[in-house]
């Protein structure tokens, strides 16, 4: 792993509208780390200017952490202006966002892969040219009957949901924190269950 920052990007969509939605959970994680490094979201000028971002430390690594303030699936040009701008390779950028594939509160690590339909990872590979980046895969289960994916991410968590919420948020978090001081296998080996 090189020494320069790790770029962790939330990924959700702007507004309060949307702030509790199951698509915005990884700008809530990211949130989430930004508490924990003690770092403050803010605007930036030219490449950094479509996201809000801030430096600091998290698990003793240097990291830009910052959330696009584009929509989801424009979150590409964010991503790829912070990597110019902080002359770093998608290798060294870790995406949080929400995945329909996983069940509530399953959080998984992966490096590289497809983008099972979801378009702010979608974009985002277009964007840096690779899906070579890492992921921290927040899951919010699949829709139940014939809803809609589409729909069903863009509401918010159900009451039952929000009661674990909280507790699903850490634990993301934690799974990014041991993700950026032990690397990929190591802190898959303690975030994914034994089979």
């Amino acid at each position: 792993m090189s020494e320069g920052p790790f770029l962790v990007v939330g990924l959700g969509n702007p507004g309060p509208g949307y702030a509790g939605n199951r698509h915005n959970v990884g700008a809530m994680v990211l949130a989430e780390l930004a508490a924990r490094a003690g770092v403050r979201l803010s605007p930036g000028k030219g490449p950094r200017a479509r996201s809000l971002s801030g430096e600091g430390r998290l698990a003793d690594r240097r990291v830009v952490l910052a959330v696009p303030s584009s929509y989801m699936n424009e979150s590409g040009g964010p991503v790829r202006g912070l990597l110019d701008y902080h002359h770093l390779p998608p290798t060294d950028l870790v995406v949080v966002h929400d995945e329909l594939d996983l069940d509530f509160e399953v959080v998984r690590l992966k490096r590289g892969g497809g983008e099972g339909g979801h378009n702010g990872l979608r974009s985002i590979s277009r964007s840096t040219g690779t899906r070579d980046y890492l992921r921290v895969r927040a899951g919010i289960g699949r829709p139940p009957g014939r809803q809609d994916p589409a729909d069903y991410v863009l509401k918010d968590f159900s009451a039952t949901e929000r009661k674990t919420l909280e507790l699903f948020i850490g634990e993301a978090a934690d799974a990014t924190e041991l993700l950026l001081e032990r690397g990929l296998e190591a802190a898959q080996n303690v975030v994914h269950p034994r089979s």
